[in-house]
């Protein structure tokens, strides 16, 4: 899920700009890091927080070798990477990937109904689910069209 090493050295940046840090994915070779803010995020605000963000990887040097640097924000489907973005989210349709299956299945789609003590609970066609949140690798928005 996250990558808490870098959201450390983006968050004091992002947030002097004037941007909420959603989260830092680190996928082999890239750097995924969802921005936000109230006003929405355009082009120039991605530009604005990717120049920066070079900059600070630059100078700290925290990924050996070559990489790619993309900035974005959360979209609809917007990842969920800690425990008060579930809390944001209550309510919503979500996706789950797991890092040990439930019920045979790694990946779980149903409505996210509370948040308590690191555990996510979700509801499936009216089935509770009580997932500890160390346990998922991946989690995002399912958007309602």
């Amino acid at each position: 899920m996250l990558d808490t090493t870098l959201q450390q050295l983006f968050v004091p940046v992002v947030t002097a700009l004037g941007y909420e840090l959603v989260g830092v994915e680190r996928l082999k070779k890239m750097v995924r890091v969802y921005i936000d803010s109230p006003e929405g995020i355009k082009i120039s605000d991605c530009e604005r927080v990717s120049h920066q963000i070079e900059g600070i990887l630059a100078v700290e040097d925290p990924i050996p070798g070559q990489y790619t640097l993309e900035v974005s924000s959360p979209g609809m489907d917007r990842p969920l990477f800690t425990l008060a973005q579930f809390t944001q989210f209550v309510g919503q349709k979500i996706k789950l990937r797991l890092t040990q299956p439930v019920n045979a299945q790694r990946t779980l789609v149903g409505i996210l109904q509370q948040v308590e003590d690191h555990i996510i609970t979700l509801v499936i066609e009216g089935v509770e689910y009580k997932l500890p949140y160390d346990q998922i690798q991946r989690a995002h928005i399912v958007p309602d069209f």
